[in-house]
């Protein structure tokens, strides 16, 4: 879009070939920066933010960690839980009774798609909480206590 075009409107039309875009790609996970967009369709900052903006209500986009945007495909169900509640799950999920090693730090970063030193502070938290062991080089994070299961509420 040339820079003479009139800036009314040039956000939903931009929006829609992002869209576009990334319902023709099911490897898209990130949406351009604001400034791959500037680039290639010559708009102000001001501009590419509101698109981000647009495909937010759509529903397509939502923000993470590091003001980037991450694609929402429909039908995708994300866990928004602490990542700390979601290794929780793990002992439970995965039937580890106590005295069972913990998955490894690199099977966990795979699993849920994290960085180590994320994982790091997630496993400290339940360390505090007395659910695992301490994590020591070479050896593997023991499960020390179940957690407590939630009671269903009885009518």
């Amino acid at each position: 879009m040339s820079q003479q075009a009139s800036p009314r409107g040039t956000f939903l039309k931009i929006a829609e070939v992002v869209g576009a875009r990334i319902d023709a790609d099911s490897t898209m996970t990130e949406l351009p920066t604001a400034a791959d967009l500037m680039g290639e369709f010559g708009v102000s900052r001001g501009v590419a933010l509101r698109v981000f903006d647009v495909l937010q209500e759509q529903g397509v986009a939502e923000r993470v960690a590091g003001s980037r945007l991450r694609v929402v495909r429909r039908g995708e169900a994300v866990d928004r839980r602490p990542l700390a509640d979601q290794l929780t799950d793990v002992i439970t999920n995965d039937q580890l009774p106590v005295g069972a090693p913990f998955p490894s730090a690199t099977k966990l970063c795979a699993r849920f798609s994290v960085s180590r030193p994320t994982l790091a502070k997630a496993l400290n938290k339940l360390e505090a909480a007395g659910l695992l062991s301490e994590g020591k080089q070479g050896k593997p994070r023991i499960v020390l206590s179940l957690p407590e299961q939630e009671e269903s509420a009885k009518p």
